[in-house]
């Protein structure tokens, strides 16, 4: 028998939201309840159903809170186990208070995703779907939330145990003909092949969708470049449509990393606004451009933004030649508007991606997101027009199912034994069965499940 867990499953921040959740889950959830909970009148203690009350300190009956308690038996809940829910004011003493009370009365503390452990566990989710309860939980745009929806719908699932049972129909097969040779009608070997070369052509296509579900998951870092005084902190601004950044005449004025959080294409993305690159004996300023060319370091993308009306310099080479090693660049030309529209600035013949703005103005964003979404080929990313995205994890076990069918075709081709065919039939069948959680070790549902919050 588990032990019955608790644990706070709100987020808690003082003077803020006005209902904070206490869970428990287990055999003893219900009779913990009933020793804290004190509910007037004749309310039944059914499942399903909320009762009024308050949560009295079960010695000193002193009230700790007014609030509501919510009843869910098994198995019709969460966690296929009794699960109760005090449903109490917002804020912190409250809630500390009731957890502190059910640990008392021989709850356990619930280590992080233990809930939805439990619900994997007692079959009421797969591994995918688990997985993508924590995707729900962390989602930073709404295509990441409806990418998790989807896989906690079993839309990853479905497709998954179709494959699985399609290389499980093929060992049938392939087996059958080792074992009763004698009595059955020679093997098929050109529908075996049909059958690996559909298998693999599903498998690729979930593999395609690795990349999308990173950045949904991850996001984009992007970094705004530049000299002094080109408008990247108007560029910021006009972007994040905010004043988050400062804007004078005054070249240096931004000292350090401004961040911004967007959301692109349904991407989230991380925009940092740095410090203008120069050489400068300001010590402050030192430290800001050393913060530049480090967060440059670290972005995905960079736009490297230069003035129009200068156009592209030495310096703008030098600052080039630091940031444009082995990640995606765009250059930015701003202050497109101080300048004759029919003669623009050149670009440089080895920048491929080149944007015109007047971010003073708000001109050219909406080319610049676009420029952004087509460097990132996310276009390409949905061709496999699938609601899902998988994670790395998913994305190993489908590549290591990969190999094994690939093998297999090359023992097919190689004119081998049956009984080889079946050694990397198995393989696949395991790779695909990981991904589900049928054919997974501890250590690995315990690495998965520490990410969640504490709560779930």
């Amino acid at each position: 028998m588990r032990e019955t867990i608790a644990a706070i499953a709100t987020a808690i921040v003082p003077e803020q939201g006005s209902v904070g959740i206490v869970r428990l889950s287990g055999e003893k959830a219900t009779a913990i309840a009933q020793i804290l909970f004190h509910a007037p009148g004749q309310q039944p203690w059914d499942t399903h159903r909320i009762l009024y009350g308050f949560i009295r300190h079960p010695k000193t009956q002193t009230i700790i809170d007014e609030a509501l308690l919510l009843l869910m038996f098994a198995p019709r809940s969460y966690t296929r186990e009794d699960v109760v829910e005090f449903h109490c004011h917002g804020g912190i003493m409250a809630v500390q208070q009731v957890l502190h009370l059910c640990l008392e009365e021989g709850a356990k503390l619930a280590q992080p995703g233990e809930f939805t452990l439990r619900a994997f566990l007692n079959g009421r989710l797969d591994l995918s779907q688990a997985e993508s309860i924590s995707d729900l939980v962390g989602a930073r745009s709404q295509q990441a939330a409806q990418s998790a929806i989807a896989g906690l719908q079993g839309k990853l699932a479905a497709p998954i145990r179709h494959l699985r049972a399609n290389c499980l129909d093929i060992l049938a097969e392939v087996e059958a003909r080792i074992d009763f040779e004698d009595d059955l009608p020679p093997l098929d070997e050109s529908a075996i092949r049909s059958q690996l070369e559909q298998v693999l052509d599903n498998v690729t296509q979930l593999l395609a969708t690795a990349d999308r579900g990173e950045l949904l998951r991850t996001g984009l870092k992007v970094a705004i470049v530049g000299r002094p005084n080109v408008g990247k902190s108007s560029l910021l601004n006009a972007w994040s449509r905010s004043d988050r950044a400062i804007v004078t005449a005054l070249p240096g004025t931004t000292r350090d990393v401004v961040e911004s959080q967007l959301v692109v294409g349904g991407i989230p993305v991380q925009v940092l606004d740095t410090a203008g690159i120069r050489e400068t004996e300001d010590q402050v300023e030192k430290i800001g451009v050393a913060r530049s060319r480090s967060a440059a370091q670290r972005a995905d993308l960079v736009l490297l933004t230069i003035d129009a009306q200068a156009g592209w310099t030495v310096a703008d080479q030098e600052i080039y030649d630091q940031v444009s090693a082995d990640r995606p660049l765009i250059l930015v030309i701003n202050k497109i508007d101080l300048i004759d529209p029919a003669h623009p600035p050149d670009s440089p013949p080895f920048i491929q991606k080149t944007v015109h703005t007047a971010a003073a103005h708000h001109h050219g964003i909406d080319q610049l997101e676009q420029t952004i979404l087509s460097t990132l080929q996310t276009g390409q990313l949905q061709a496999a027009n699938l609601d899902v995205a998988i994670n790395q994890r998913q994305a190993a076990a489908l590549t290591n199912a990969k190999i094994a069918l690939q093998q297999v075709q090359a023992t097919i081709a190689d004119q081998l034994p049956l009984d080889f065919w079946t050694i990397d039939l198995r393989m696949a069948i395991q790779s695909l069965s990981e991904i589900l959680g049928e054919d997974v070790t501890e250590s690995v549902l315990n690495r998965i499940f520490s990410r969640f919050c504490i709560g779930k």
